[in-house]
């Protein structure tokens, strides 16, 4: 069930830098958000596997305006056995074409599958999508966050809020051709990356194909283990906020 209500947050930042793929060695930022960088940021301030985040579109606040700059990045790639690289050994400085002063609202809503709903309905413990919603927006009113957002890489650290009345998108209308949208992961967990086409931002914002979106509910995630002390402490915290709704 998709919820029909929309969930809005506004975002803010000194620096973003959303990479684009097709760009070789020194980073480029597409001009604004990308649909995978907005859901990002949604789960870093709720995140259960109960539900999924369904990208609706992305408001541009501010100017789009670039800037260069140069920053301290590795030549070497992680190893999928996780083993630790000696950065001192592996530092390369290199160019990054990043924006700056920017600000965005992620317009999104909440997906729980029917089956879930209906198997917890006569429970202690039903699984809506208010449920969730409330839960977000009382956590961004908080400012709670199991980890800090941020705006394409992690020293763009991000801010986010509730929009108020004063935000409008900005009047303008940008070309950007092809977009990364997000990774799927197919049901033996191989990742594809997914792209959207003849996209421009117009009039300030960035519309997210459905298409793409709903095909994003069908891909599978890696679940961490619910042994770790780490979710064991997030699914204790998570009941007590249920409980509160």
């Amino acid at each position: 069930m998709l919820d029909k209500e929309i969930v809005r947050l506004k975002v803010t930042g000194d620096f973003a830098c959303f990479t684009r793929p097709d760009l070789k060695v020194e980073r480029m930022s597409y001009p604004c958000m990308t649909p995978s960088a907005a859901r990002g940021i949604l789960e870093a301030i709720l995140w259960k596997k109960e539900f999924q985040w369904f990208i609706k579109r992305i408001i541009v606040l501010n100017p789009i305006q670039f800037v260069s700059i140069k920053r301290n990045e590795i030549s070497k790639r992680q190893n999928p056995r996780g083993e630790p690289i000696d950065i001192t050994e592996n530092r390369v400085q290199r160019n990054s074409i990043v924006l700056k002063d920017v600000a965005y609202i992620i317009e999104a809503s909440i997906f729980v599958d029917e089956a879930l709903i209906e198997k917890t309905k006569k429970s202690e413990n039903p699984i809506t999508v208010m449920k969730y919603r409330t839960m977000f927006e009382r956590r961004v009113k908080k400012g709670q966050c199991w980890h800090q957002p941020c705006l394409g890489t992690r020293e763009f650290a991000a801010d986010f809020s509730i929009p108020d009345e004063n935000d409008k998108p900005l009047d303008v209308t940008y070309p950007i051709g092809s977009m990364f949208y997000d990774m799927f992961y197919d049901d033996k967990g191989k990742a594809i990356p997914e792209f959207f086409y003849d996209v421009a931002i117009i009039n300030g914002v960035l519309e997210c194909p459905e298409d793409k979106a709903t095909k994003m509910l069908l891909s599978s995630h890696i679940q961490l283990k619910t042994t770790d002390d780490y979710n064991r402490v997030v699914y204790e915290h998570y009941k007590e906020e249920e409980a509160e709704v």
